[in-house]
């Protein structure tokens, strides 16, 4: 009788569930959520906003210690007071601490939860957008812009972690959050396609509202797809297309390429960078400050930032010039007086109290640590040497020296003497590393052309040989197990691996 009861009850619950799905599945209309917020077009606007928000995030803390510290570009300045071995410096010094495939580095894991931020937040709009009936315009973009950020944030996934969970649906609940990793085709797979929708979806950048996603911008980024992978045939077809769109233009005075903090935005020359905003609404960046050799006393301060209130600024100071990269411009070269300048700090331990910083961010601005300088990610120079290595690898050299002597051109600096495939790529190398410095770009560029060990191995011998010339104190030394680790993905965050194991 027991036995037959229980089934009684399973069969009516059965029949109620099935004949009540509807109802249960009503959700409160009191309740904010994804259910009930998205319904009109200004819904998914501000849904897009935000899709944008923790770029500022990444390239203010995180994107410029994984990407650019960790090269042979830029090093930290070792102030003893400042304590024990940080999570920065591990990265610069190549010895982030990795044991089974994860690190518990913070750079690491707030890098990772970011991208994944900007994924979780394009795959909300992507999937309840097309539900939505207004205007069919407005809809292409703001679908353009979702599919852009995603592949931006996986284009950065995949170069730094290599395998990684491909989620391209909203996560509802625990279990949903931990995927296994994904193969690094079916990412790049992913990354192509929507880099290309969104290059059908987007407006040409003179149509778009300065600051948002473009077609160039999102050709641009597949172009940079198609280089990783070394397809360079599809590279040189997009590339074209950017570089007679007539949309973008190289600015006369490098100086002007980058923006200040309260003008000179998403100019000729920008493809895409990350819009920052000085002032009170939250929207300020402050990665300057991460940029500069510390200690600093106020009137230090105010020579390079021109604030109206300058503190003295104390701690260790991070992604500081190495004399490598100091000694890669070519004589007259214009970009290396608008790239880097110096300044003396007069309570340093180091003998030499003169230091190099990164000039080309020092914008003046009201407030300390409140900056509105844009971060640029695609400038149209780098187009031009996208081109110049696509054309080159395709076998075309004296084609791929059109576009490197612009680049030159306007560094005052005369063409390049390069003739051959192999000395002309040769050249784009160090024209991508003079032209770029500081944006970010180094780490990628070693990686993708097999050169990590032959440039990482005797940086880190010339560290060691000579701690004073890389800005140690008398006394300092790098830590033991400097430039051990030169593996060529990072290892994944810890916390989120564990997440995964859990379930």
């Amino acid at each position: 009788m027991k036995n037959k009861f229980s089934l009684i009850v399973l069969s009516g619950c059965i029949i109620i569930f099935g004949s009540c799905k509807k109802f249960l599945d009503v959700v409160p209309e009191t309740s904010l959520s994804s259910a009930t917020f998205f319904k009109t077009e200004s819904d998914f606007q501000q849904a897009v906003n935000a899709t944008y928000v923790p770029l500022r995030a990444i390239v203010n803390n995180n994107a410029w210690v994984l990407e650019e510290e960790h090269s042979d570009n830029t090093y930290y300045a070792r102030n003893p007071l400042f304590g024990a071995v940080d999570n920065t410096e591990n990265v610069a010094d190549f010895a982030v601490p990795t044991a089974n495939g994860i690190t518990t580095n913070g750079n690491v894991r707030d890098l990772y939860r970011n991208e994944y931020q900007i994924i979780a937040r394009a795959n909300q709009v992507l999937t309840t957008i097309d539900a939505i009936d207004f205007d069919a315009d407005s809809k292409s973009n703001l679908k353009g812009q979702a599919c852009f950020l995603r592949a931006y944030a996986y284009f950065e996934l995949v170069r730094l972690f290599g395998k990684v969970p491909l989620h391209l649906t909203p996560v509802v609940n625990r279990q949903q959050a931990a995927l296994p990793l994904s193969s690094t085709d079916s990412i790049y797979a992913q990354i192509k396609k929507d880099a290309t929708d969104a290059i059908s979806f987007l407006p040409l950048k003179s149509k778009q509202e300065p600051g948002r996603a473009t077609s160039g911008a999102a050709a641009t980024l597949l172009a940079n797809v198609y280089i990783e992978l070394k397809d360079w045939a599809n590279a040189e077809s997009l590339l074209k297309t950017v570089v007679q769109s007539g949309e973008y233009s190289l600015m006369p005075d490098y100086n002007d390429a980058f923006s200040t903090s309260t003008g000179n935005k998403n100019n000729k020359e920008s493809i895409f960078e990350v819009q920052f905003k000085e002032g009170s609404d939250g929207y300020n960046g402050g990665f300057l400050y991460s940029f500069l050799p510390l200690p600093m006393m106020a009137d230090e301060v105010e020579t390079i930032t021109g604030v109206s209130n300058p503190q003295p600024l104390s701690g260790e100071g991070n992604n500081i010039p190495t004399p490598d990269i100091i000694n890669a411009y070519e004589s007259g070269d214009k970009r290396k007086d608008a790239s880097i300048a110096y300044i003396t700090l007069s309570t340093s331990l180091r003998d030499n109290k003169v230091f190099p910083y990164i000039k080309k961010y020092a914008k003046q601005h009201a407030l300390q640590g409140n900056t509105g300088t844009d971060w640029p990610c695609y400038r149209y120079s780098e187009a031009l040497l996208f081109l110049a290595e696509a054309l080159n690898e395709d076998g075309k050299p004296a084609e791929a020296a059109t576009y490197i002597n612009m680049v030159r051109a306007r560094a005052g600096l005369g063409a390049t003497t390069a003739a051959g495939q192999a000395d002309m790529r040769t050249a784009i190398f160090n024209e991508r590393r003079v032209e770029l410095a500081f944006e970010n770009k180094r780490w990628f560029d070693l990686v993708r052309t097999g050169m990590v060990r032959a440039v990482i191995i005797p940086y880190g011998q010339r560290i060691l040989a000579n701690p004073p010339a890389y800005y140690y104190p008398a006394g300092s030394i790098p830590p033991s197990n400097a430039f051990t680790i030169l593996d060529t993905v990072y290892p994944l965050p810890a916390d989120e691996a564990a997440l995964t194991q859990y379930f």
